[in-house]
């Protein structure tokens, strides 16, 4: 889910995992006397980081400027922008990191600038998305995604974590899930398979980076996060 933050949840079925790699593990859903598990990461900004442009430092005018902007240059010319405006969460969960832009020139511009934060948002998925093949031991074929992400975000998403994304029509999957839980309970569907062949696909983002150019540009993410991390003191 690409909301306010950034959610990642995989379902684990009535066996609760116990992650390694410093995810959550809680209820997915409890249908009558059964109960499935997830294993959930979350960073902590992903949608604000755009507002915080929009409202705080009036780079845009709206979100989709930030948007057009992305799509008018290449790539983010070299730069990284870590948005640790209240700490990072997983898979890191330092409370004392602070947000930073890092490796600039004198040749970005503010396109530079729109393009990193859609990468930052893209970036953090990847590091929940790593931490989860490493509890899981599964080789992702496809992440379905929601929440306010547009095409240009999403198919950077598809680039770093070198899999198809895809993204239904209804993109506001959590009210969605209340209401087929809702249904279920009085008799409005009669399975989970029934709610299952309802969801429609808006459009699917297939990788079109090279493998080798997008691990270059995850270690350089990686390193920024370093540099991120225990800025504030106690």
């Amino acid at each position: 889910t690409y909301g306010t933050g950034c959610f990642l949840l995989m379902n684990t079925g009535e066996t609760r995992v116990h992650s390694k790699n410093n995810l959550l593990t809680g209820v997915a859903w409890g249908i009558g006397d059964k109960v499935e598990y997830a294993i959930e990461g979350s960073a902590f900004n992903a949608g604000s980081i755009i507002k915080w442009l929009r409202d705080e430092v009036h780079l845009i005018d709206t979100a989709r400027r930030c948007d057009e902007l992305a799509e008018s240059v290449p790539d983010s010319n070299g730069i990284y922008f870590v948005p640790a405006f209240t700490g990072l969460g997983a898979p890191y969960w330092d409370m004392y990191a602070r947000g930073s832009i890092i490796g600039l020139t004198r040749g970005v511009n503010r396109a530079h600038i729109a393009r990193s934060v859609l990468e930052a948002i893209t970036y953090q998925m990847t590091d929940l998305l790593e931490a989860m093949k490493s509890d899981s031991g599964i080789d992702f074929t496809e992440l379905r995604v929601d929440g306010g992400a547009s095409d240009i975000m999403l198919q950077i998403q598809a680039d770093m974590i070198r899999c198809c994304v895809n993204r239904p029509k209804t993109v506001e999957t959590t009210a969605l899930g209340a209401a087929y839980l809702a249904g279920l309970a009085v008799g409005v569907w009669d399975s989970r398979e029934e709610i299952q062949n309802n969801r429609e696909v808006d459009k699917t983002f297939e990788p079109q980076m090279s493998e080798e150019r997008r691990n270059e540009l995850y270690a350089g993410w990686k390193e920024a996060v370093k540099r991120s991390m225990n800025w504030a003191q106690e």
